[in-house]
């Protein structure tokens, strides 16, 4: 198996983290929005302090790529000018919030989130730097797939409910108690034992047979999840991808321009508000049929340091001969980053080539081994065949 280092935390603005193409600063907006100021200054921050690229992560955040430590300081207090810099490192690591980003303002997911936002920027709950909340309390239940380990949503018959990441079933809340049994359960966790060594989280807790106590498990099926991730038109505005999750400042600068605010989704999309046709523009993806949405790949060599080669070019080759239905995750090593979740197919970069794991995570034991990029982009076929 090939050495990697696992990290166990996110970066961010405080906190960044060294990648191989300079440090990589994660920006957590709140409620998952930038208006048109902010976007335009991350724009201009991405080009003066980075490398021009901004990557759209998993969990609803922004990240500048490649800036050189000795813009650092001058980055952090610009972000702080434009109300996206939390007052301190603890504060920014305990806000890992998720909210459906078909919230509207004043209503239950917005008045939960910021409720929870402050919280837990204020609250002593000593969490793991992965383990995050989940607001999903709107019409429709649209976060069932995203990271989270405690979840505020609806039940069967529209209620809401609190849920453990991996429990079955949640407990019914009024409004005005949401945000308390949903840090009761993280504090529960805690308690419980699952917190190890920094790490944990909560599905895995569950699975090994922790049971929150009947006051916070509760008896309530969450709704079912039948959102399908697209772009397209929505109530709130043009819902649109970006290739392989990440844009350029250039692309963010003119968005900046065109819509009423901007908001983040874990699909490593974003939601132009107030927009009633699709953007235009380089880099975004409008469609839903566009072949790049079958592929996840992580940032790749030379822009990760574990990573052993340019899964993004690859990604790109690969993409428009895949099946419709088909899906490809593409990791540049064995951590699988961009997609932790088993996919049908997942190719692996190591030393020797790339390995093809089947219904499988980047961890998964492979059915061939070695492969090389070129000879996968000449016979693309050799995915289908074991």
């Amino acid at each position: 198996m090939t050495a990697v280092a696992i990290k166990g935390w996110c970066p961010g603005a405080w906190r960044p983290m060294e990648s191989g193409d300079g440090l990589l600063v994660r920006i957590r907006p709140q409620l998952g929005q930038i208006d048109p100021v902010q976007a335009a200054g991350l724009s201009e921050l991405s080009e003066r302090y980075g490398n021009g690229l901004i990557d759209l992560t998993s969990r609803a955040n922004l990240q500048i790529r490649g800036v050189r430590e000795a813009g650092f300081s001058a980055l952090i207090e610009r972000l702080a000018q434009l109300g996206l810099l939390d007052p301190d490192p603890d504060a920014e690591g305990r806000r890992n919030l998720l909210i459906t980003p078909f919230w509207e303002a004043g209503d239950e997911a917005c008045l939960i989130a910021i409720e929870l936002e402050r919280a837990l920027a204020a609250g002593p709950v000593d969490l793991p730097a992965k383990f995050g909340f989940a607001v999903d309390c709107g019409s429709e239940r649209v976060l069932a797939d995203a990271s989270a380990d405690v979840r505020i949503e609806r039940g069967e018959a529209g209620q809401l409910i609190v849920r453990a990441d991996g429990a079955e079933f949640g407990r019914p809340v009024a409004r005005s108690d949401a945000v308390r049994v949903a840090l009761d359960l993280a504090e529960w966790f805690v308690s419980s034992g699952g917190l190890k060594e920094g790490r944990g989280r909560m599905a895995a807790h569950i699975a090994e047979g922790a049971r929150p106590p009947e006051f916070l498990c509760g008896n309530t099926k969450p709704a079912r999840n039948a959102f399908v991730p697209k772009p397209g038109l929505t109530p709130c505005g043009a819902m649109f991808g970006a290739a392989f999750g990440q844009l350029t400042h250039a692309t963010l600068h003119w968005l900046a321009r065109k819509a009423r605010a901007l908001r983040l989704t874990p699909w490593r999309m974003m939601l132009a508000e107030g927009l009633h046709e699709m953007p235009s523009t380089e880099g975004l993806i409008t469609r839903a049929d566009d072949p790049r949405l079958r592929v996840v790949a992580c940032s790749g060599a030379p822009r990760c340091r574990e990573a052993h080669a340019d899964t993004r070019a690859l990604a790109a080759a690969l993409a428009p001969h895949l099946d419709a239905g088909a899906r490809l995750h593409i990791s540049g090593c064995i951590k699988g980053c961009a997609h932790p979740k088993a996919v049908p197919l997942t190719l692996v970069a190591t030393a020797e080539g790339f390995d093809l794991v089947r219904d499988g995570t980047a961890r998964g034991v492979p059915v061939r081994r070695g492969l090389r990029g070129d000879q996968l982009i000449k016979d693309p076929a050799i995915l289908g065949s074991a």
